[in-house]
């Protein structure tokens, strides 16, 4: 297959969740058909897909009749097999690459990476046993973060360490898969930046947001980030070093704190769409979906600029689900729902975004607060 591709080539995504749904519409707007790779029957992205591979990530069978499909491949989320993208990248191209992957899936990797790229981030040690454990919370102090070094995500496989009494309880818990403790970052905002670099080295970012979590998982993005130009200038410099060091050809998004004295540090990287973009789709001539198509299809990169701010809101679990009636009524709310068939405790159905003009992103909380009461019944 040559480059860029044609209208009416096809993409394969490995993956079946929502990422890959909205993926798989952008892809289409730009001309493309999309064939999806995932075990879960009536998944988000095969609802909206032209082919699905119903399968594990790993049966060579399966991916051997999933490459004979696409013309380009590449992936949803990073808890998928870097062994069965190998075996993929032997018979068309993947982008971004497994080894790309490799660095997202493990977070000793992850931090060693980084820190090579010269990106700074939370002091860190790997810990094999209670004694390491301890010689390192000595040397890192506490509080600190404990977590396992793969397949976390959304709060899941870590425990916050406190006190000393907290070591022993916190590595029972997790123990024996592979760890790493984090000393504990007093942060002033966490932001992250979406960033699409292409096959030719070309890069484009998006503004840096602001992110709040509830319960681990992401609950609102600001668009853009109230934290300054100086904040704004790191952000972005660290973003792209990310990308080039990986040699990315995609798209990713880095998660950062930004610390009380206005330093910022990496926290994690994910090689793909990523939840804090998701205001891109309504605020910005071009998404970070349409960005992650373009960039590994060999099309040129727009800028990733916005006409609006944005306020984004995650419509997380039951609760918030059962709110869509309301939320279709709400004036000035942007309906985004992504196809699940049952709600979850945790589990994200969809999103809502608002938009202001450039420029115009309130600075008052209770001004956020009352543009979302239909989704939280505030």
């Amino acid at each position: 297959m040559t480059f860029p591709l044609p209208p009416n080539a096809t993409i394969g995504i490995v993956g079946g969740g929502q990422l890959g749904r909205m993926s798989a519409m952008a892809a289409a707007r730009l001309g493309y058909r999309c064939h999806v790779l995932t075990p879960e029957d009536d998944s988000p992205a095969a609802q909206v897909a032209a082919g699905v591979t119903l399968s594990d990530y790993e049966d060579p069978a399966a991916l051997r009749a999933f490459a004979a499909e696409v013309d380009v491949i590449t992936f949803e989320f990073e808890n998928v097999s870097a062994e069965g993208l190998d075996l993929l990248a032997s018979l068309k191209p993947v982008r971004p690459s497994p080894a790309t992957l490799r660095v997202s899936q493990d977070r000793l990797v992850e931090k060693s990476f980084l820190n090579r790229a010269g990106v700074p981030t939370a002091p860190w040690a790997a810990v094999r046993s209670l004694p390491e454990l301890e010689a390192a919370v000595a040397r890192i102090g506490l509080p600190a973060v404990l977590k396992t070094t793969r397949l976390g995500y959304d709060g899941k496989g870590q425990v916050i360490l406190r006190a000393p009494a907290d070591l022993p309880r916190g590595f029972g818990v997790l123990y024996p898969k592979p760890l790493i403790v984090e000393g504990f970052v007093d942060f002033a905002a966490e932001i992250s930046v979406v960033c699409a670099r292409g096959a030719d080295g070309a890069v484009t970012t998006f503004d840096a947001v602001e992110n709040r979590h509830r319960d681990h998982i992401l609950d609102i993005t600001l668009a853009p980030a109230r934290t300054g130009p100086v904040v704004e200038a790191a952000a972005q410099d660290i973003a792209r070093r990310v990308a080039g060091a990986l040699d990315l050809v995609g798209l990713l998004a880095v998660e950062m704190f930004v610390r009380t004295d206005g330093s910022v540090l990496a926290n994690e990287i994910a090689p793909r769409p990523h939840n804090s973009g998701h205001w891109t789709i309504d605020a910005c001539p071009a998404s970070q979906f349409e960005l992650h198509v373009r960039a590994i299809a060999g099309l040129p990169l727009p800028p990733g600029v916005r006409h609006s701010d944005a306020v984004m809101k995650n419509l997380v679990g039951p609760e918030e689900a059962a709110r869509w009636p309301a939320i279709l009524a709400a004036p000035g709310l942007i309906p985004h729902l992504y196809g699940k068939a049952a709600a979850h405790k945790g589990r994200k159905m969809g999103h809502v975004t608002h938009l202001f003009p450039r420029g115009a992103l309130p600075k008052d909380e209770a001004a956020i607060q009352v543009v979302l009461a239909p989704v939280t019944g505030a």
